[in-house]
């Protein structure tokens, strides 16, 4: 039978009560109230509803990432929110494995720290992208030389200060970056009982996927532990203007490196001409010397440039600009 019974199904339920077919005591719940156990060591400081605000805060933390690491990475990066709970800090230290990329954030004007544990696959990928590569993850992790913490550190940085914005409803928030460590044994930054929210992000970055928890402790987040309530962050939400949009999308996007490239000419010769072309041969262009050069950003017709030197260099000197309209 269902939830929710149909007006005939009413009817001949009291049809059979009143005649005597079902009796009514067989109805009655039996059973001994159910008490749940609750453990005073532990308490459980986090409820559900400031849980679901984490979540809600770092669903606009996520969308910050996958919009401001692409201009360093030059790879598109997604971001998704997976869930939000609370447990005991050694539980999380405990479910660590060494080396462990960890990156220890001061939460002022909160007290203490909080921390961001990045999937080491994540981060060996982010170093091989910094360095020039297809950005590939290692295929046996290992500790990190200076030169990569200093690379993955840059990273932590950028997101540490995008902290402060899904924060700004809550407390306006001056994170700073500490350090890193690749052992949780030396990032005890509560006592291991004491509780914690686990926000757990999904990165995926080109082909590379993997885990970014954030660890925020009770006592970090107790003065505005109030605060973290879906109805209190919708009501103080402020709505931003369409000039600050296109403010932000103008920063972002002056960041993206681009290629360009100044074309000298063109010219179509045959294989066989390819085959037995020697050094001295000379390949006949179809542009004059004192003619414009086009010049391309990414696959743009864009400019109309002269040739020369700057210091020695090879140089263009842009003499026209090919509007849209133009083109």
């Amino acid at each position: 039978m269902g939830d929710v019974l149909s007006q005939s199904e009413i009817d001949n339920l009291l049809a059979a009560l009143n005649s005597g077919e079902i009796d009514a005591e067989e109805f009655k719940d039996n059973k001994e109230k159910q008490v749940k156990n609750y453990n005073f060591a532990r308490p459980s400081k986090f409820s559900k509803e400031h849980l679901r605000a984490l979540e809600v805060i770092f669903e606009h933390y996520g969308r910050l990432l996958a919009t401001n690491l692409p201009a360093y990475l030059r790879k598109p990066v997604q971001v998704e929110v997976i869930n939000a709970e609370a447990q005991a800090f050694q539980e999380f230290t405990n479910a660590l494995s060494n080396p462990v990329l960890l990156g220890i954030i001061e939460f002022q004007p909160l007290d203490g720290n909080i921390l961001l544990e990045l999937a080491d696959n994540l981060g060996y990928a982010i170093i091989d992208r910094m360095l020039g590569g297809n950005g590939d993850p290692l295929d046996k992790p290992r500790e990190v030389s200076e030169i990569e913490r200093a690379i993955i550190e840059r990273i932590f940085v950028i997101m540490t200060n995008l902290l402060i914005a899904p924060f700004e409803n809550v407390i306006a928030l001056e994170p700073r970056f500490s350090r890193i460590e690749t052992n949780s044994q030396f990032a005890q930054i509560i006592s291991p009982s004491e509780m914690a929210s686990i926000v757990t992000l999904n990165v995926k970055i080109g082909n590379v996927e993997g885990m970014l928890n954030a660890c925020l402790p009770y006592e970090c987040l107790e003065k505005v532990i109030d605060r973290l309530n879906t109805k209190y962050w919708y009501s103080t939400m402020k709505t931003a203007s369409e000039e600050e949009y296109r403010e932000f999308i103008e920063v972002v996007l002056s960041k993206a490196r681009i290629p360009i490239k100044a074309v000298l000419g063109r010219s179509v010769i045959s294989v066989n001409d390819i085959v037995n072309m020697q050094k001295g041969d000379i390949i006949k262009l179809d542009t004059k010397v004192n003619d414009e050069l086009k010049v391309y950003v990414g696959n743009i017709d864009k400019f109309r440039a002269l040739p020369g030197e700057s210091s020695n260099v090879y140089a263009v000197k842009v003499t026209n600009i090919i509007r849209e309209e133009e083109s």
